[in-house]
């Protein structure tokens, strides 16, 4: 990829063209299926993993009500206050999610170089746990709902594994032909879902109405205050009442802040809050029911439906998840972070629909390793809170910097509005580490798999560019152009378009070009893909152009990271610049570098190794650029590092 363009605005901050808008109404049933999903399916194994019997956690009314308490009021202050009051204001040109926040927050301290260099590894690591949790969701999600089959017919319990892991390698299949078809369900089946967790807690409350004592926060508050150290350890199982809550600013992009704020407060939260009172109330009615809390709310004739309608709601949940890896990913790719990997644009309306098949075979992998190394939903729930927990608190720390440095409020507000958070998600996040050797390194040790793969990208993508400025140092472009003008070369009918990553320096293709062909093309073009740290770039700052004379060019193609990147496309608005050439006569000349690790001054040799490795196996850049196969040159470089 290219350098990044940072002067480059999108085409309108709020409302991008690629999204347009449908009526509210719409667009809130939209993002109920789509963003809370996972937030939603989180009743299936909160309070089970809360009272699992290994926590030491006494299953008692006093007790249920003060976890109860908790969880409602870690809804409220993380959610409702946190998320959707203030995490949705921070929006880099209306578009949401931890790789969004970075660079909105990167780009606010652009003068402070340390600093920036920091964000941006806080940044990546928040971006590579993001991974784990893109393993963990699926895995939980469908398993605690297949779980419902030991609950409905003990004798059926060989089979939850098994019917968990047809039921997910059937959704990593279906990845391919993209989401549009039955996205068009998605709404209506978690409407369904969230009045049935509605009305099943409402009904159970009746039986056990002191529960609505958790209502008090002060509850809460006596319960972590008597129990002290067993409190603290159940924070890392009440937080997951919390997984999801990213998805509702990652999403904000696909709906804006408006919607998710009103599926919020007027079904989800309610449903929620519903439905966990009401498991509370159960385990004070009958505290057999701590098994399996959330299928225990239903009548024996309702299991096998919930059953069904579960693992419907977890698909839809894990589905959610995988779709924001696959952006995530693109996102990453764009910036700078990952090398480049085929991306399948599965929708010819939505942009948004991709596919990213490396991506989704290593994922399978994983999830399967997972579900087949932890067998349960409650081990599962041990590894699940750390990368959830890390995000948020991650997300944090960059909202800080955003509203300081970006927004400009005062430094006493920008201080107190996020340490309020900082604190409490520093608490989740320290309560999970206790869970580590329980099965939280899973998804650290995915985190720091993928950070060290970003990072170093990022560090040798950074090198290679370097390099190719100190080149450029003893050979500008423009005084070699004028010097190899003035020699008069051999030319050639035709349009050759030279890529390079430096706009100043001379791409090693031409060099090469002109070493073994000695001949200039009639119409030569310089061309250096950028990345602007927004969402989209407007078509009218699409393309710069500079004449070099003599039919030489000097081209400059702008794509926001989550543009979809078409060459040929964006090349065509160059003939509104005097800049004319047949599709059918252009001749695209690519440099392939091969590095070669050096010791020295640069990375360490492990880490020049591994990304020598990543560049050799990188995908195909033409793919990548959409170019034509059969107008494709390669020639290549060998680079020191």
């Amino acid at each position: 990829m290219g350098p990044t363009a940072p002067g480059v605005p999108a085409d309108d901050p709020h409302a991008p063209d690629p999204h347009k808008h449908p009526a509210l109404l719409g667009l809130s049933l939209a993002a109920l299926g789509v963003v809370y999903g996972d937030i939603g399916t989180s009743p299936l194994y909160t309070l089970k993993t809360v009272f699992d019997p290994a926590g030491g956690l006494a299953l008692e009314p006093a007790n249920v009500i003060g976890i109860v308490s908790l969880i409602f009021w870690s809804l409220t202050v993380i959610v409702s206050l946190k998320y959707v009051t203030l995490i949705l204001r921070a929006n880099n040109h209306g578009e949401g999610g931890i790789m969004a926040l970075l660079a909105l927050a990167a780009s606010s301290v652009e003068s402070k170089k340390r600093l920036k260099h920091t964000l941006l590894l806080i940044g990546v690591m928040g971006a590579a746990l993001f991974y784990g949790d893109g393993v963990i969701t699926p895995a939980i999600s469908v398993l605690s709902a297949v779980e419902g089959l030991e609950v409905a017919a003990p004798g059926l319990q060989p089979y939850v594994v098994p019917v968990t892991l047809v039921a997910l390698v059937a959704l990593f299949l279906m990845q391919k032909h993209g989401t549009s078809g039955i996205g068009a369900v998605f709404g209506p089946v978690m409407v369904l879902w969230f009045i049935v967790l509605a009305v099943s807690g409402l009904m159970n409350i009746a039986d056990a109405p002191r529960i609505l004592e958790a209502l008090d926060p002060l509850r809460g508050l006596a319960f972590c205050v008597h129990h002290r150290w067993l409190a603290f350890v159940a924070l890392g199982a009440v937080v997951l009442s919390l997984t999801g809550a990213e998805a509702l600013y990652a999403d904000m992009g696909h709906f804006g802040s408006r919607p998710i704020r009103l599926t919020w407060f007027a079904v989800v939260f309610p449903a929620l809050a519903l439905n966990y009172l009401g498991q509370g109330a159960l385990l004070i009615a009958d505290p057999a029911a701590v098994q399996n809390p959330f299928y225990r709310l239903f009548p024996s004739w309702m299991l096998y439906p919930m059953v069904v309608l579960s693992t419907i709601a977890t698909v839809i949940a894990s589905q959610a998840v995988i779709s924001g890896t696959y952006s995530m990913t693109k996102q990453a790719m764009q910036l700078g972070f990952l090398p480049r990997m085929n991306v399948v644009y599965t929708s010819a309306r939505e942009i948004g629909q991709i596919y990213v098949p490396g991506i989704n075979w290593t994922l399978l992998l994983a999830v399967v390793a997972a579900v087949l190394g932890f067998g349960s939903s409650t081990a599962l729930g041990s590894a699940y809170g750390i990368a959830v927990t890390g995000t948020m608190l991650i997300t944090t720390v960059l909202t800080f910097f955003v509203i300081r440095y970006a927004w400009h409020y005062n430094w006493t507000l920008c201080v107190f509005a996020t340490a309020f958070f900082f604190v409490i998600d520093a608490m989740f996040f320290s309560a999970n580490c206790l869970k580590i050797a329980e099965g939280g390194w899973f998804p650290v040790a995915i985190g720091l798999v993928m950070f060290t793969v970003m990072a170093t990208w990022g560090r040798g993508a950074q090198m290679m560019v370097q390099e190719a400025r100190v080149r450029a140092g003893t050979m500008p472009l423009k005084p070699f152009l004028a010097n190899l003008l003035a020699r008069a070369p051999a030319r050639v009918e035709g349009t050759a378009i030279f890529m390079s990553n430096d706009p100043a320096g001379v791409p090693h293709s031409l060099l090469n070009n002109l070493m073994h062909n000695r001949v200039l093309h009639e119409h030569t073009v310089f061309l250096t893909v950028a990345n602007a740290p927004v969402p989209w770039v407007s078509e009218a700052r699409r393309v710069a152009i500079e004449t070099l004379g003599d039919g030489c060019f000097q081209v400059t193609v702008n794509y926001g990271f989550k543009d979809e990147v078409d060459l040929p496309a964006a090349l065509e608005t160059c003939r509104g610049a005097g800049l004319k050439f047949d599709r059918r006569t252009i001749s695209y000349f690519l440099s392939r570098a091969t590095v070669v690790p050096t010791p020295g001054t640069g990375m360490a040799l492990w880490r020049e190794r591994l990304f020598a490795v990543m560049l050799h196996n990188v995908g195909n850049v033409a793919a990548y650029l959409r170019l034509p196969a059969d107008r494709v040159i390669e020639l290549g470089a060998r680079v020191e590092i």
